[in-house]
């Protein structure tokens, strides 16, 4: 049995992994981001009569309270999944939409790492810090360049810690998950159109939306093909430092990063 700490299990693939680690005999943290979400949550997981393996609490990244009530929780594995994201077009977004999107997916995600580490290293722990990417931390799609950089920063993070990590025993992993229907990647799409204006932007919003119908028609069931691997990657005592899935996109990533090396300008 793991004691498991996960961000942003209010909704989508966090909520449901949260679940199914539970439900696998494991004793489960699921933290969200503001109070609504930890009733709807708590009330939830009392359906589920999951209650004796769920805690739920809340977890803003932003919040520099709730980020110091994590050294006092109990719990072995770390699973940063909590992210937003403001989308359009990179050469017209507002700049500080790009920059509220660091600072949620990057910076009060690392902050909330730091102490974590911090915690683990002062009590001799040797856990395991599970680092939620996406595909989008080694590919890029239009209009969700925004989301695409924080993520790539991520694996940047990960992969630094990973190295710098070993001598203390704590060990790190990425999970990537490919476009699944949670709502999350919808979500992001329409932010663009809170901004983008057709008496401004060179981008037309006619041919963005036709753009990301195009990139959004194709998504996987999240329950079948990802929650139940998120779990037992979660859960397994050993694994793999990266975990792309489905088997597909992991394919689509590597010949994307392949053909970057031939490609001309």
């Amino acid at each position: 049995m793991k004691k498991i700490l996960i961000t942003g299990a209010g909704t989508g693939l966090g909520r449901g992994t949260a679940i199914g680690l539970a439900r696998a005999g494991h004793q489960v943290i699921a933290t969200t981001e503001i109070w609504s979400q930890v009733t709807e949550l708590r009330k939830h997981i009392e359906e589920l009569g999951l209650q004796d393996r769920v805690t739920v609490d809340k977890l803003d990244v932003l919040d520099a309270r709730d980020i110091a009530a994590v050294s006092g929780w109990d719990f072995d594995i770390f699973v940063s999944n909590a992210a937003i994201g403001d989308c359009g077009p990179l050469a017209e977004i507002p700049v500080e939409l790009v920059r509220r999107t660091f600072e949620t997916n990057v910076f009060a995600n690392l902050e909330l790492t730091q102490r974590v580490i911090c915690t683990w290293v002062d009590a001799g722990t040797a856990g395991r810090i599970v680092i939620v990417s996406s595909m989008g931390g080694m590919l890029t799609a239009f209009g969700l360049g925004p989301y695409c950089a924080t993520k790539h920063a991520l694996e940047a993070i990960a992969a630094t810690l990973r190295d710098e990590l070993t001598p203390t025993g704590i060990t790190v992993q990425t999970i990537n998950p490919g476009a699944y229907l949670t709502g999350f990647n919808d979500r992001i799409a329409d932010t663009t159109f809170r901004w983008l204006d057709d008496a401004v932007n060179f981008n037309r919003t006619e041919d963005v939306k036709a753009r990301f119908a195009e990139i959004l028609a194709d998504q996987y069931d999240p329950q079948d093909m990802f929650v139940d691997k998120m779990v037992e990657i979660i859960g397994a005592k050993q694994g793999k430092y990266r975990n792309v899935w489905p088997p597909a996109t992991e394919e689509l990533i590597k010949q994307v990063q392949e053909a970057a090396w031939s490609r001309t300008v």
